[in-house]
């Protein structure tokens, strides 16, 4: 068995994978253990840009820099962005193919695991150990033909796996017995045991399901993780919509949960600032007065569009805009405040066209030549500092972006309106500079806006991850796995 890759599988989507994966591997990078995460397959609409201009899921990233490394494409080689019910993009090592629809992607899929193996094997002569985090849960029968993301993947390399769940949703002991239960023998076999994930309150009233859990299966559970109370790292793509707030904030942003909304992940930094109240407003959901809007990106920018009319949002932010609140556009959101969008070529769905806002003076037309860049400069009207990235099809033209949001390095991005109302940018990230979030809070209404170090945060929620990891997890028992004893920790170094 490949003792230098250790994937971790969970019993269902939102189980725990992603965080347990960064934790772990900044704990194994704290040894001094050179360690690199790996997905093979991830279906998010949070992306991210590397360094070299590819796409990759957004939690590959914050696995990357738990690593102490820069994002790459081999970290996340098979990325699906849904378009619809029944289409997604398909972007292998880093660069958009095509859109397919599930069935065909099936067929694909003994394609698309030459370039997963690949990747796993570029990573795995860089680095000393290879996590891996599976998708969803290892136990859709439906989906076991042909499997890339989870056993699939772990028969192929011939890994260790070892499954967590999550008991906050209840169930646990049926979600690990019942996961194990529809696994094949071999999968069963190379199952090395169970983690518990989120559980609150005294552990001793744990133990007697945990000794029944290792002796019923003959797996060793290897600890059960607590709750961490006010713990943030950027979701995969779940949205938190719970909007309650106990105190009454200086400024208020509400943003609404476009049906294919992208890259959510901008509006953490807004989450957490002490000062302003943000709210991800659902599809039923009332529309409440604040001082910003925030049209966000999109997966399908037409379709997007059309459910924000359905739903009043036009004119929600036509009244928001007479009684001088502000409105914020980033991507597809941006797209949206012009005046119409284009799509000849049927980029992101059935070709055609739609009128939309017609706040600013512009058009979009989208191609298949995706943007994807990282990018540097300063917003125009205030020259405070902002760092990105692009993730984009089509190119925006018309007398409106003559008055542009932000100067880049290379160039200039975006609009802001002659009256200072209204800003789009195809900036994502916008909020994460410390100086960008603190002049965006000001321009949208929040005097003294206060300033918050969203890297230093991510950073901290790391390593309290980690030591969450070290203080309740059997490490002793997961570097066996791996063939590593303590003494190999710092080798990398003394190497």
């Amino acid at each position: 068995m490949n003792r230098r890759t250790l994937m971790i599988q969970g019993t269902t989507s939102d189980a725990g994978k992603s965080t347990f994966v960064a934790g772990l591997c900044r704990v194994l990078q704290r040894q001094g253990i050179s360690v690199a995460p790996f997905k093979p397959q991830n279906m998010a609409l949070n992306s991210a840009v590397t360094a070299d201009g590819g796409e990759i899921g957004r939690a590959q990233a914050v696995q990357a820099q738990a690593c102490g490394l820069e994002p790459h494409i081999d970290m996340n080689p098979v990325l699906l962005k849904p378009s619809s019910d029944q289409n997604a993009q398909i972007i292998i090592h880093g660069k958009a193919l095509k859109n397919m629809n599930a069935r065909d992607y099936h067929q694909y899929k003994t394609i698309a695991m030459k370039a997963v193996l690949e990747s796993h094997q570029r990573l795995s002569e860089q680095y000393e150990i290879i996590i891996v985090e599976g998708a969803g849960s290892p136990a859709e029968i439906n989906l076991r033909d042909r499997d890339i993301a989870n056993m699939g993947f772990a028969e192929a390399v011939d890994c260790p796996v070892i499954i967590i769940a999550d008991i906050d949703k209840g169930g646990v002991f049926a979600h690990l017995t019942g996961t194990l239960n529809l696994l094949s023998q071999t999968e069963q076999d190379r199952t090395m045991g169970f983690i518990i994930n989120r559980f609150r309150g005294d552990i001793s009233l744990l133990t007697p399901g945990n000794d029944w859990l290792q002796e019923h299966t003959k797996k060793i559970v290897y600890g059960t993780l607590p709750y961490l109370q006010n713990f943030h790292l950027e979701a995969e793509d779940a949205i938190n919509t719970d909007n309650v707030c106990e105190i009454e904030m200086p400024l208020k942003v509400i943003i609404p949960v476009l049906p294919r909304i992208s890259n959510h992940t901008d509006f953490d930094p807004l989450r957490l600032h002490p000062q302003v109240d943000c709210q991800f407003i659902a599809a039923n959901a009332d529309i409440p007065a604040c001082d910003l809007v925030i049209i966000p990106g999109s997966k399908n920018t037409r379709d997007d569009f059309i459910w924000l009319k359905q739903h009043g949002w036009i004119e929600q932010i036509n009244k928001h805009l007479r009684y001088g609140g502000k409105l914020l556009g980033i991507c597809g959101g941006f797209q949206m405040l012009g005046k119409a969008i284009h799509d000849p070529e049927g980029v992101e769905a059935t070709a055609g066209s739609i009128d939309t806002f017609n706040l600013l003076d512009f058009e979009t037309t989208l191609n298949s030549d995706k943007q994807l860049k990282n990018i540097t400069g300063h917003l125009v009207h205030s020259k405070a500092k902002i760092s990105g990235y692009e993730i984009h099809c089509g190119v925006s033209k018309g007398p409106a972006l003559n008055h542009p949001a932000l100067s880049l390095n290379n160039g200039h991005d975006g609009v802001i309106s002659e009256d200072n109302q209204i800003m789009g940018t195809y900036c994502h990230g916008l909020f994460e500079e410390q100086t960008s979030c603190q002049s965006m809070l000001e321009w949208a209404g929040l005097e003294n806006a206060g300033a918050i170090d969203y890297f230093k945060r991510r950073e901290e929620d790391i390593n309290r991850l980690a030591d969450s990891i070290e203080e309740n997890i059997n490490l002793d028992a997961i570097y066996a796995l791996l063939n590593l004893q303590k003494s190999d920790a710092k080798k990398s170094e003394i190497a």
